[in-house]
């Protein structure tokens, strides 16, 4: 976009003989492609008409022409899945104004702001209409399209189990802390009769049935953000009512594909390991298919496989720029990168990145990515804490974070941990956090710095922080436990815990995780673990971010944490974007965050310093 301004747009490409090649038009943003069982046609979402308004788009493969736009739906197209006979595509929408994930924003969809005049109030009532999410039905061969969903149930995803019927996940509310109580719904297309086929104590996510219908899949896990989803892969058979939990082999489930009425794809994460399978499922066994320390897909492992049981992933690595993959049983094929003169630059910059390990003081093994720049140790180290707090690091292009090769490249060495409460280590590891929140994960941060200064890798006196999200709580908490800290930047943070839970749209998250106290009651958790209240014991430089729009970790909680820190005499600036949500993701502002940042460690743990 000329001049790096507004949020990167997206379109679709094939790839032949190694090269990419745009299947859609510049206009717009496209997204979703699905190809038909018969291989003939390609559906995908684009918003060429209307920013942010996706709606559904076909294009006749090896046919000359524009792709054409069919009926449109209310609101905005989420994704959209071809029935197994390929005579329908199954939408799931969102009305306009409908809340996102934290993971994307934490911001609405589409803002409506501009309908109203600049004096006019913000009013809130509870759940408007156009925060529900429903399901639609489009007929390929009949051009008509209708709503398959029944007012008062909202769905949050959703795939087809047979052409008859669809298998969603449900609540009946359209709240981001309605979908932590979600069930397991079937819905007959029809006349629309629902059945819940499962409601578990903890969240739901992919949900998909087998070609023949004859079983719905579903992964459950204890989950702390809509849309990010590690967990134990459940097969329900829809005649019997049985369920089984599989064995794969200690990996969390975060992609899930039939193959065909008998074959179920899986792909996970396993320690720092991308993973992917395949379940028989007549003979309630696995095969693993992939293991790789490489990162497949984007924060967790996800692709798609082919009819025949091979994969195709986007592979990456922090010295590995995306490249397109086909694995089979036998090889891997590299289809095409997307390295380029600037990804060489950036490879000429940042360094090397290796997996580390350490032990926390109660003895759990606790995993990380270090990333090192050029020249001897010990280096000035920041600990870059992810979100979630169930999310996970891998070895992976930027990692994910583009201030870390950026600080790499000005000499800092960046360890990237996974704390108890990460996913990739099974669910009793992620439910490790789950009311103990700023807790024993305390020590896991601790312990990493002490034994890369005991290995020399890191100066000891120049030591630094940084997160989003809840590895912003990370980064205010720890400044409130250990003084060694030279300087933070907790990013989206969570710094006073009772109001989160009355100002955030997912205070469901935010009281679990810290034991379900009554927090009218006194010296709680929610008191001895929020960061404002601890302030007095900070003697860190912080640098507090937080945009206007965030409805998850809204932007009081960076400003209270910075009045707290002035109150008592540290060195503390807030900075506020008006513009975004729960992170920064919008040009020109991530350039100035990314100056501020460097900025803020040259200026309190100068890397040139010894």
């Amino acid at each position: 976009m000329p001049g790096l301004a507004g949020t990167p747009r997206s379109a679709l490409y094939g790839v032949e003989n190694h090269m990419f090649v745009a299947l859609t038009s510049t206009d717009g943003s496209a997204k979703w492609g699905r190809f038909s069982p018969d291989g003939e046609r390609l559906a995908f979402l684009s918003d060429r008409f209307e920013d942010g308004v996706f709606q559904l788009f076909l294009l006749e493969r090896d046919k000359m022409g524009e792709a054409v736009q069919a009926a449109a739906v209310p609101g905005t197209v989420e994704y959209a899945h071809w029935s197994p006979d390929g005579r329908r595509i199954l939408l799931g929408t969102a009305g306009i104004g409908a809340a996102l994930a934290g993971v994307q924003g934490a911001v609405v969809n589409i803002a409506t702001d501009d309908e109203f005049p600049a004096w006019h109030p913000i009013v809130e009532e509870g759940a408007a209409e156009t925060a529900w999410r429903s399901l639609w039905l489009y007929s390929v061969d009949t051009g008509e399209m209708r709503r398959l969903s029944p007012a008062g149930l909202n769905c949050w995803e959703a795939n087809w189990c047979g052409s008859a019927q669809v298998v969603a996940v449900t609540s009946p509310g359209p709240s981001e802390d309605d979908w932590y109580h979600s069930r397991l719904t079937l819905i007959d297309i029809a006349g629309n009769r629902t059945r819940e086929l499962l409601r578990g104590d903890v969240q739901l996510g992919l949900p998909c049935g087998s070609p023949d219908g004859r079983y719905a899949a579903i992964v459950q896990a204890v989950c702390s953000d809509r849309t990010v989803v590690a967990g134990d892969l459940t097969i329900i058979d829809l005649s019997s009512g049985d369920q089984t939990v599989m064995d794969t082999d200690q990996t969390d489930v975060t992609g899930l594909q039939w193959i065909d009425t008998d074959h179920l794809g899986y792909l996970g994460q396993r320690h720092l390991h991308s993973v992917a399978g395949i379940v028989d499922v007549a003979a309630g066994t696995t095969k693993e298919l992939v293991s790789t320390e490489l990162s497949c897909g984007q924060l967790y492992p996800e692709g798609a496989f082919t009819p025949d049981g091979r994969l195709v992933v986007v592979r990456s690595a922090y010295r590995r720029p995306p490249e397109v993959v086909f694995f089979s049983a036998e090889k891997s094929e590299v289809l095409a990168s997307t390295a380029h003169q600037g990804t060489d630059y950036l490879l000429s910059i940042a360094g090397n990145a290796k997996p580390v390990s350490w032990t926390a003081p109660d003895g759990l093994d606790i995993e990380g990515i270090l990333c090192v720049p050029a020249g001897d140790p010990p280096f000035p180290l920041i600990v870059s804490i992810h979100g979630g707090p169930i999310s996970a690091f891998r070895d992976s292009w930027l990692m994910r974070y583009p201030w870390i090769p950026w600080l790499v490249s000005r000499g800092y060495a960046v360890l990237n941990p996974n704390p108890r409460g990460s996913g990739g280590r099974g669910q009793s590891f992620a439910r490790h956090v789950v009311g103990d929140r700023g807790g024993a994960e305390t020590f896991d941060h601790l312990s990493g710095i002490d034994a890369l200064v005991e290995q020399g890798i890191a100066d000891g006196s120049r030591i630094g922080l940084i997160g989003g999200s809840h590895g912003g709580f990370m980064a205010s908490w720890l400044v409130t436990q250990d003084q060694r800290f030279a300087a933070a930047v907790p990013i989206a943070p969570v710094t006073d815990l009772y109001s989160q839970i009355f100002t955030s749209n997912v205070s469901a998250w935010a009281r679990a995780s810290i034991g379900n106290p009554d927090p009218e009651q006194p010296n709680t958790l929610i008191h001895r673990r929020s960061p404002i209240l601890n302030a007095s014991k900070v003697r860190t430089p912080c640098l507090n971010v937080a945009g206007t729009l965030d409805r998850c970790t809204p932007p009081g909680q960076a400003r209270e944490f910075h009045h707290a820190l002035l109150y008592h005499g540290v060195e503390s600036a807030l900075v506020i974007y008006p513009q975004e949500g729960h992170g920064v993701r919008s040009y020109p502002a991530i350039t100035d965050l990314l100056a501020r940042i460097v900025s803020w460690f040259e200026r309190h743990m100068p890397p040139n310093a010894h």
